[in-house]
């Protein structure tokens, strides 16, 4: 039994005033994830066969690579945002839980990154 009136109990606990950005941004990538993927996978679908010349002028139009860096930038802010609650939720050790967000969150940048760059490379004639 503790001598700690309730307010001292629940001092530092609670809401850390961010909560409601995060479920936003969110439920607004899930969203913007939804006519990209559909796009992706018609796009991916109606170029099947092509050869690898074909899908390297596929990607390097304008519009489709401005698509593709969108979907690469969305997809990795989604999954990191959810893979942060995850952490949160059920990672218990404070310091294992630092460590797994910066990872997350490195992990997130890293990829993106790449999958930007990549896109940018072929779009302007590098590949």
């Amino acid at each position: 039994m503790s001598l700690r009136t309730p307010l001292g109990r629940a001092r530092g606990l609670g809401s850390a005033k961010h909560g409601t950005e995060h479920w936003w941004a969110q439920r607004l990538t899930a969203l913007a994830l939804v006519p990209l993927s559909l796009w992706f996978v018609i796009a991916l679908i109606a170029n099947v066969g092509a050869d690898h010349a074909a899908m390297l002028a596929w990607v390097g139009h304008p519009v489709t690579a401005v698509l593709l860096v969108l979907l690469a930038v969305t997809t990795f802010h989604h999954a990191q945002l959810g893979v942060q609650v995850v952490i949160e939720d059920y990672v218990h050790t404070e310091w294992l839980k630092l460590a797994s967000l910066i990872a997350a969150r490195g992990a997130a940048i890293v990829l993106g990154l790449a999958v930007v760059f990549s896109v940018l490379k072929i779009a302007f004639g590098g590949a």
